[in-house]
C-alpha cells in the first residue's frame, strides 16, 4: 500500500470549481482526481521520453533548412 503525503496546492478559482463539481459528480475525492490527472501526466511524460530515446539517433534537420525544402518543393 503506498502512502500519502500531505500538500498544499493553490488553484485558479475556476479548476477548483471545476474539480468540485467533478468530484461531486464522479464521487471521487479531489485529492483522488489530482492523483489520478497526476500519473496520467507523469505517464504521457515517461511515454514522451522513450520516444526520444528510441529517435535520438534519427537525422536531424533545422528548422530554417525544413521550410527551405518545402518552398523548394513547392509545398509553400
Amino acid at each position: 500500500m503506498s502512502t500519502t503525503k500531505r500538500s498544499t496546492v493553490y488553484l485558479d478559482s475556476d479548476l477548483h470549481k471545476a474539480l468540485r463539481l467533478r468530484s461531486a459528480e464522479s464521487e471521487c475525492s479531489i485529492s483522488h482526481l489530482i492523483n489520478e490527472a497526476l500519473r496520467a501526466q507523469l505517464s504521457e511524460d515517461a511515454e514522451d521520453l522513450e520516444d526520444f530515446e528510441a529517435r535520438k539517433k534519427e537525422r536531424s534537420i533545422s528548422f530554417e533548412s525544413f521550410v527551405s525544402e518545402l518552398k523548394r518543393d513547392g509545398k509553400i
